[in-house]
């Protein structure tokens, strides 16, 4: 059985003093959650929030991490760097990262070979955008984006996969939950042909497409989905909890 992670993606919110005050406020709400939870943050709230999630079940995330160890690198952060202040996980590729930063699979992938050699969970996104699932490309978008995004990893089980169609981002339109749960199928699949069946069963896929305390019960019965990663539903602590509670 695969247990569930619902991932809270604050993005470019929250100073670091209203961080502290959110992961307050959501820890006693989810202190018997049945699933992972973690909360990713930006950059310069990691320490603050660090140091709040001490005693709680709450995990701590960064949003982006580069593939050097050292380096000149202006403006960028290590593993280690994220290591040292308790980070466990780090969501790599996003949409956003892709779409207004330049990340290419290429880079996906250097990343989340780092972050595994560093000891951090990568959260990997994929996803295709609303002209390719209209013309029929999703599949071939994100067989790409998995066998380019991947390739070299030596347990695919240590990594988190989520599916985010671009599409349903911060747009209000989500996937339907068979939809969803359809297409994260197919990247199981082509996962276990990448790697092995056995492989592909025992990674977590998050759907990451807009899902809310509405909806969250219907996506989280689906067979496949195995979590959400949460973006503007993460920045209110009743409406995350209600998704990390999701079975109650």
């Amino acid at each position: 059985m695969r247990k569930p992670i619902i991932a809270g993606n604050w993005k470019m919110n929250n100073t670091a003093s209203e961080g502290v005050a959110l992961v307050k406020a959501i820890a006693p709400l989810v202190k018997d959650a049945n699933c992972d939870v973690v909360v990713c943050v930006p950059a310069i709230d990691i320490p603050a929030v660090s140091e709040a999630l001490k005693g709680t079940n709450i995990a701590l995330g960064a949003q982006n991490v580069h593939f050097a160890e050292k380096g000149a690198f202006t403006g960028e952060i290590s593993a280690a760097m994220l290591k040292e202040y308790g980070v466990r996980y780090v969501i790599i590729g996003h949409s956003e990262r892709r779409q207004y930063f330049g990340e290419t699979d290429e880079t996906v992938n250097k990343r989340t070979l780092a972050a595994l050699a560093a000891g951090l969970t990568p959260i990997v996104c994929i996803g295709e955008s609303l002209e390719e699932r209209e013309t029929g490309k999703t599949e071939a978008v994100l067989e790409k984006q998995i066998r380019e995004g991947l390739k070299g990893i030596d347990d695919i089980a240590k990594i988190v996969v989520a599916y985010e169609p671009v599409w349903a981002i911060g747009t209000g339109r989500t996937a339907t939950a068979q939809q969803a749960n359809e297409t994260i199928g197919f990247i199981r699949k082509t996962i276990a042909d990448m790697f092995c069946p056995k492989c592909a069963e025992a990674l977590r896929i998050q759907y990451g497409g807009s899902m809310n305390a509405g909806n969250c019960k219907e996506l989280m019965a689906m067979p496949e989905i195995d979590g959400g990663l949460i973006g503007g539903a993460s920045l209110k602590a009743p409406d995350f909890a209600a998704i990390v509670n999701y079975d109650k």
